[in-house]
């Protein structure tokens, strides 16, 4: 993924290790609240990201078909580390814990490592890179990893 420091709607492509395009990122500039969509090269809408207003603690809904599909929140109290919460529906949550800011973090389910977000694998300065576990979904994780890019 890339970061996008002064951009006019932070729109951009995701690639494979190899380079090819694999998730288009479309997001919106002049709104009231920060809306990410998450869509194939050709333009399908997969996931769609926003922030939600008025709210304690920082929170971002993401969403599929109209439908919400996990809620992320950051932990008001964070001595050490960023902590991020994702509570997925229907399945059980997401933890996101590590230095959001140089993107160093990773994403566990039941302590199981879902994916690591790292700057680590890359010399250039505006691009991380998104490991994602074998059998998870691979736009649903992205999601993930914009919305806390988001916030």
């Amino acid at each position: 993924m890339r970061e996008k420091l002064v951009s006019f709607g932070n729109d951009f492509v995701i690639e494979t290790a190899g380079g090819a395009p694999a998730y288009r990122v479309d997001g919106k500039a002049l709104r009231v609240r920060n809306t990410i969509k998450i869509q194939t090269p050709r333009g399908q809408p997969l996931y769609t990201v926003q922030e939600r207003m008025i709210r304690v603690k920082k929170t971002m809904v993401i969403e599929r078909e109209g439908r919400t599909v996990a809620t992320i929140q950051k932990a008001l109290v964070t001595p050490l580390r960023d902590r991020f919460d994702v509570q997925v529906v229907g399945g059980p949550p997401l933890h996101v814990r590590g230095n959001i800011v140089d993107h160093e973090y990773t994403i566990t389910r039941n302590g199981q490592v879902v994916a690591r977000v790292s700057k680590r694998w890359f010399r250039v300065r505006d691009t991380y890179g998104v490991e994602v576990m074998p059998g998870e979904d691979d736009a649903f994780v992205l999601a993930v990893t914009a919305a806390i890019d988001a916030i």
